[in-house]
């Protein structure tokens, strides 16, 4: 049985067919819907094991990047009289996946589905202006934290990727930054080239607090960052492919931004077989 994904996209998201593809590459199947059909109930999310929300401009971010979005998700009813935030609840309890990157990662925080330390669903972070006052459109590296929970960056250390964004500046609530970094839900933090985290600009493109690009929350399930893994799939989406692999003319020729989406494929089929198993025994 093939894992199958759902992308979100309207209202200014742009980058669905990228995060789609990245899907498809990594073995799954993928369905983009407008998020209106999944508000009108032609599209469950309960039909999938992996729901995303890709990056982009949603509403134009004119209210604080994916404010509006984030509201039509906590309070516009389905037919069902749900809010999708209701069903994201049961999605995850269910024991599926949740990602979102750039502009999704912007609706997963005011949604409070990450850091989400208290598991209640509340808004503890926000993304504002990166320090820089720029739109920040270039590569920069990013660390694996080591005792991550999250089966999405199982194996991988340093982690290159583009950011695209003009408010990815994280800031936590005081009273739950420990919790979060005792937690290790700081999974993702922006380092210099050898792997080291670093405030420094330009390595850390918008000065978020802890150098943090990326959360999860304490399940694992849920997975936010401001970096673009759908945006490294080949080696050759790398702007310095041709010194890689000179270096190294043996070089994997994937991009390391696909391990994430192979990493959450296969960890999804191994639980849909033992629960296979299981049921046949």
């Amino acid at each position: 049985m093939k894992t199958k994904a759902l992308v979100i996209t309207g209202f200014g998201i742009n980058c669905e067919e990228e995060l789609a593809a990245a899907f498809r590459l990594a073995g799954a199947t993928a369905d983009i819907a407008h998020i209106n059909e999944v508000l009108e109930g032609d599209y469950s999310i309960h039909n999938y094991d992996v729901l995303s929300f890709p990056g982009g401009f949603s509403f134009g971010d004119d209210l604080g990047s994916g404010k509006v979005m984030a509201n039509k998700l906590k309070y516009k009813l389905l037919p069902n009289k749900n809010t999708l935030l209701q069903e994201l609840r049961i999605f995850l309890e269910e024991g599926n996946f949740v990602l979102g990157i750039c502009n999704g990662f912007q609706f997963l925080v005011r949604l409070g589905l990450v850091p989400n330390v208290g598991l209640k669903f509340e808004q503890e972070a926000t993304l504002t202006q990166n320090d820089s006052g720029l739109f920040e459109d270039r590569w920069v590296y990013c660390k694996v934290n080591p005792d991550s929970s999250s089966p999405f960056l199982h194996g991988i250390d340093v982690l290159p990727l583009p950011v695209r964004h003009g408010e990815g500046k994280l800031i936590i609530k005081k009273e739950l930054e420990e919790e979060v970094l005792n937690k290790n839900l700081h999974v993702l933090t922006y380092c210099n080239e050898d792997g080291k985290p670093t405030t420094k600009y330009p390595f850390n493109p918008n000065g978020s607090a802890h150098q943090i690009a990326g959360l999860t929350d304490p399940t694992g399930q849920v997975l936010g960052l401001m970096p673009h893994p759908e945006a490294f799939l080949s080696l050759f989406n790398h702007p310095n492919w041709p010194a890689m692999k000179s270096k190294n003319p043996d070089i994997d020729k994937k991009g390391l931004g696909l391990k994430l989406f192979e990493n959450i494929i296969n960890h999804i089929s191994k639980k849909q077989l033992k629960k296979a198993t299981t049921w046949v025994s």
